[in-house]
């Protein structure tokens, strides 16, 4: 027993209990090949549960373990709850997918379980090298879950382009990181930040290093000029499995961006804060032009994704907690926002946007659960959605961007049009002829329980809140 908390394995043990329980659950589906059914969506939800347990019941305290590898402490601990919720989300959302016999449904729970682990991993890691190899873990499993319909020719070109441009991105960041490496001499997060502080003269060539980083993680979170994957792997993969790319991913990603520019990079502020500026602001804009001519709800809600990037990049741009914790806020109500609304698309069945019309006439729930998250995403009070971009506005305010906050805004109007759009066309054309989809009840209720989230959260803001804040103040130095 000294041994194992020598060892600090109960720091790591939500992590080691989804590792297992994903080996068993794929032995299990490879020994008794089950068929398509709810319930093997309800257990592998229950393993992702239960390991959200094991990871809230070691606490928020700050541990290190593994000589610097493996990070945790509250900031960790949030960004892992989200993730699992997240998952869960994205596997309820799968349920009617799966049983309607459209996939091979341990196979798929068991690469969004290992995805998951990757991403947990990711928000942990304390060194460029576990950061590289807890983000392939995770990649590895998305390029095989965007191409997961094997007989559909969308979905293998989706699952080819994310393998090739993540691959690409990985590559920039293993580049980086040897880069950075090479001229600091470690690669802790702990070292590179105290290098840094008593460092007179910082090598251009580190600099460049984490340039290289920086480009590789915007590719990871589809931000402008790397968003060129997004559309084509939103349209081309099966809807459940964009939901779960909507999300997940981009919380552990963004978590991660947050970690290495606060932590070891915090010295160099002044020359990446330039980078993500430029970022968030060419993100917002594609976010809000490109959407407009969209005829695919899939393709539109990308572009909707990537001005989102844009914004979460306003908090990071910030450089103060009050940024990181705007952009943990915004995030946690984004996973909601898009999960729900992908909900709406598999209930309707459908995914041009010309097909949507009438729908209050048909289906009026439907209908007023999409309005809920199309008012959300564009930002609309009472919605949650205001509060999320308030709050990164407020945060680029408090640090000086004013000009960017007032470009945000512009494109947060730009943005409203396309999003208004659906609404019209579902409240005031005439109805389609189009038969509704056959809804799994688990699909009706993360969809329930997103627009009660989205719709309610002005009602009882403070827990997250004050969750977001503390994580924070364990990012900025």
């Amino acid at each position: 027993m000294s041994a194992f908390m020598t060892l600090g394995l109960p720091v790591i043990r939500p992590e080691i209990y989804l590792a297992v329980a994903s080996l068993f659950l794929l032995l299990y589906g490879a020994y008794k090949a089950p068929k398509a059914n709810v319930t093997l969506v309800l257990v592998s939800a229950l393993m992702l549960a239960l390991t959200g347990y094991l990871a809230y019941d070691g606490g928020a305290a700050p541990q290190v373990i593994f000589s610097g590898m493996f990070v945790s402490n509250a900031f960790t601990l949030f960004v892992k709850i989200l993730i699992i919720a997240a998952a869960i989300l994205a596997l309820m959302l799968a349920s009617g997918w799966l049983s309607a016999g459209e996939g091979r449904p341990f196979e798929y729970c068991v690469l969004l379980m290992l995805a998951t682990l990757g991403m947990m991993l990711m928000v942990s890691s304390g060194t460029l090298l576990a950061l590289y190899m807890s983000i392939e873990l995770m990649s590895l499993a998305l390029y095989v879950l965007a191409a997961f319909d094997r007989d559909d020719k969308k979905s293998a070109e989706a699952g080819l382009k994310y393998f090739v441009l993540g691959s690409l991105a990985s590559g920039m960041i293993l580049f980086g990181a040897s880069l950075v490496y090479g001229f600091a001499g470690t690669i802790s997060f702990d070292g590179l930040a105290l290098l840094f502080s008593q460092s007179v003269e910082i090598s251009r060539a580190v600099i460049v290093g984490l340039i290289f980083v920086m480009v590789g993680f915007c590719f990871k979170i589809s931000a402008a000029p790397f968003h060129m994957w997004a559309p084509d792997v939103y349209e081309g993969a099966p809807t459940p499995v964009t939901a779960f790319f909507a999300t997940a991913p981009k919380v552990a990603a963004f978590a991660l961006f947050a970690r290495i520019l606060y932590e070891p990079f915090a010295e160099l502020h002044l020359q990446w804060q330039q980078v993500v500026i430029a970022a968030s602001l060419l993100s917002m804009a594609v976010g809000a032009l490109a959407a407009i001519v969209q005829s695919n709800i899939k393709r539109l809600l990308a572009y909707s994704s990537i001005g989102h990037v844009g914004f979460l990049l306003l908090g990071i741009a910030s450089f103060s907690p009050l940024g990181v914790q705007a952009m943990l806020v915004y995030l946690t109500l984004y996973v909601f926002m898009s999960a729900g609304m992908f909900g709406c698309v598999l209930m309707a069945g459908r995914e041009q946007i010309k097909d949507f019309a009438g729908l209050a006439k048909t289906n009026p729930l439907l209908a007023a659960a999409i309005s809920v998250f199309m008012f959300a995403m564009a930002g609309i009070p009472p919605m949650s959605g205001f509060f999320g971009k308030m709050l990164v506005l407020l945060a680029a305010v408090d640090a000086g961007l004013v000009w960017l906050a007032v470009a945000a805004v512009i494109a947060s109007v730009v943005g409203a049009y396309y999003y208004i759009r659906i609404v019209k066309v579902m409240y005031f054309d005439e109805p389609a002829e189009w038969p509704m989809a056959k809804t799994s009840p688990l699909v009706v209720a993360a969809t329930v329980i997103c627009t009660v989230v989205t719709l309610g959260f002005f009602l009882l803001p403070s827990p997250l809140m004050v969750a977001a804040s503390a994580a924070a103040k364990l990012v900025v130095r």
